[in-house]
């Protein structure tokens, strides 16, 4: 499997690396793995949905 860093996927997901750190602390990416200190995050992942809007009151 390919993987890619938090900066990249930061700069293909249009987020910041604080944001992508977050995502990865709260395991919201699929597929994501820790080396060490690094996190991999695989080429293909999809950019997680906001969680504030799947639990708004409509």
């Amino acid at each position: 499997m390919d993987y890619i860093s938090i900066a990249e996927a930061a700069a293909k997901w249009g987020i910041t690396r604080r944001r992508v750190q977050v995502l990865c602390n709260e395991s919201r990416i699929p597929g994501l793995t820790k080396f060490g200190k690094a996190w991999a995050i695989p080429r293909d992942a999809e950019k997680p949905g906001d969680a504030r809007k799947a639990n708004s009151v409509k």
